[in-house]
């Protein structure tokens, strides 16, 4: 048996990787490669806070924690109970070790019901998304005899105003999420935004909902969702002033950087939305990617340019479509939609020959 030598005892490093092959399901010919990788590397262990540690140049591969079969205290036997994650002292009952990690269940491949079954583990998984990260516990009530058990349990149910807050916010988000469809990732980063502006004590005299319009609408600038600011009002049915003062505080007081909105990424959405061909929808991104590079688009609105290099291809395309079809459907009024029209017709060079 192959043994190491370290901090005056013998570590069985052998016994280590069958007992580990059993977690991991691995096979007896890749413990013995397991063995093998130890042999040849014995004279690289090093040794802190009474653990084993396996090197191979300056990278790390195995670290062992050196567990004593006895009590430290009286030397007596020591017993694990997986299901509370301790080990504990027959004798004294010394607890040794506590929160231990359970990987019973983990790099386990299930085939039948009842591997199925053994592999499963209780609860939801942690997720931002939800007010309590999915870690609370609710105590049933009408199994508990003892008035004062029952007076117990039903203060539990009482909520402090942070978590009313966050079950408040976040409901409203997931529903604004869910008719928008935003991306996971999109809510997720939401969320965060929204409680770093819980800690910042931002929302003191200000609503939750129009914080929580802001952010999701901040969220979806940054990552270049094609979702305006008109849509989220609508969703959100707050008064459009509340949100645009929660996004000023937003981006004032975290010293965020306001990104802009890409006109060129709401196009092939509008062009669904009219019905239109790919080929009008190619030819408009085109037109206003040659117009962002030679014109500055600063302080005109994205809808107003995707209305204009829409209608003005359409024309091109003899595609027959109204202008105020088009300011209905991506919302914005005719005058704007005529005015970017002209701006874009001046940018383009007919060539006749």
């Amino acid at each position: 048996m192959l043994r190491t030598f370290f901090d005056n005892k013998y570590f069985f490093l052998k016994d280590f990787l069958q007992q580990k092959s059993k977690h991991l399901n691995t096979t007896p010919i890749d413990n013995l490669l397991y063995t093998q990788i130890i042999f040849i590397f014995t004279t690289n262990f090093t040794h802190k806070k009474n653990n084993l540690r396996l090197w191979v140049g300056k990278k790390m591969v195995l670290e062992i924690e050196n567990i004593s079969p006895h009590c430290p205290e009286c030397s007596g036997i020591v017993q694990s109970f997986i299901e509370r994650g301790e080990t504990v002292c027959k004798s004294c009952g010394l607890i040794i070790n506590e929160r231990d990690l359970d990987i019973s269940h983990s790099g386990i491949r299930a085939y039948t019901k009842q591997e199925k079954d053994r592999k499963e583990s209780t609860g939801c998984p942690m997720s931002i998304l939800m007010p309590d990260i999915g870690l609370s516990t609710v105590i049933d009530r009408t199994k508990i005899k003892n008035p004062d058990l029952r007076r117990a349990a039903k203060w539990n149910t009482h909520m402090s105003w942070e978590k009313r807050n966050m079950l408040i916010a976040i409901t409203e988000l997931k529903r604004i999420g869910s008719n928008l469809n935003f991306p996971e990732r999109v809510k997720k980063a939401a969320v965060k935004l929204y409680k770093e502006v819980f800690k910042r004590k931002l929302l003191r005299g200000r609503s939750i909902n129009g914080m929580v319009a802001a952010c999701s609408y901040f969220v979806c600038k940054e990552e270049k969702i094609p979702i305006t600011l008109q849509e989220i009002l609508e969703e959100a049915s707050i008064n459009a002033n509340i949100v645009k003062k929660c996004y000023k505080i937003l981006v004032r007081e975290l010293n965020l950087k306001s990104p802009n909105i890409d006109p060129i990424s709401l196009i092939p959405r509008y062009c669904a939305d009219l019905s239109l061909s790919i080929e009008i929808e190619k030819e408009a991104i085109k037109l206003l990617q040659n117009f962002i590079i030679k014109t500055s688009i600063c302080g005109k609105d994205p809808k107003g340019l995707c209305a204009g290099a829409i209608y003005l291809v359409s024309k091109l395309k003899n595609r027959r479509i109204s202008q105020k079809e088009i300011s209905q459907i991506i919302g914005v009024t005719e005058v704007t939609l005529r005015s970017r029209y002209k701006e874009l017709l001046k940018g383009i060079n007919f060539n006749f020959n």
